[in-house]
C-alpha cells in the first residue's frame, strides 16, 4: 500500500486535529472523482516503519490519524491502525472508505471512526442532507452515525 500525501486537517473528524493521510491506489473509480490522480498506485510505501516516522513526525500535534482511502488493502488499513493505537494509545484512529459496506472481516475495533460511501456527485459530500456518505463513531464495538455532525441548520 502507497500514500500519495498527508496534510493536518480539522475538519475531516469532529473536534479532532487529524493527520490525513491520502493513500493511492483506489479502486472505486467513483464519477467526479476531486482527487483522480490517487487512482493510480503512486507515492510511499505504507508500511510500519513509515507510520512510525509520521507519528514521531506528527504525534504530538495531532489526536486522531485518518486513513483516507486503501479500498483495495482494507486490512492493512486496519492493521496500520491498530498498529497506531499500540504506538499512541491516546491517539484516535479514522478510516475514510468509499466502500458501500464495510468488510466483515474488518474489526471495528481498530477505529475509533469510519467513514463509508463512494463519492456520489449528486449526492453531495457529508455537509449535505442528500449524502449518501455516513461517518461512524466507534464505541464498544458500536458503529453510530454522526454524519449530522457535518450538517448545518
Amino acid at each position: 500500500m502507497r500514500y500519495y500525501n498527508c496534510d493536518i486537517v480539522f475538519a475531516e473528524i469532529p473536534d479532532e486535529t487529524t493527520l490525513a493521510i491520502n493513500i493511492s491506489g483506489c479502486p472505486n473509480r467513483c464519477q467526479g472523482c476531486h482527487s483522480p490522480h490517487l487512482q493510480q498506485n503512486i507515492g510511499t510505501i505504507l508500511d510500519e516503519a513509515e507510520l512510525r516516522f509520521l507519528l514521531g513526525r506528527y504525534g504530538r500535534c495531532i489526536t486522531c490519524i485518518c486513513f483516507m482511502g486503501g479500498d483495495s488493502q482494507p486490512r492493512e488499513v486496519a492493521r496500520l491502525a491498530a498498529t497506531a493505537r499500540t504506538m499512541y494509545p491516546k491517539l484516535h484512529t479514522a478510516w475514510y472508505s468509499g466502500m458501500k459496506d464495510l468488510p466483515e472481516d474488518i474489526p471495528v475495533s481498530a477505529f475509533d471512526y469510519i467513514k463509508l460511501g463512494p463519492w456520489i456527485e449528486a449526492s453531495g459530500p457529508l455537509g449535505a442532507p442528500s449524502t449518501n456518505q455516513r461517518l461512524y463513531k466507534i464505541e464498544k464495538g458500536t458503529m453510530t452515525d454522526i454524519t449530522w455532525r457535518f450538517q448545518k441548520g
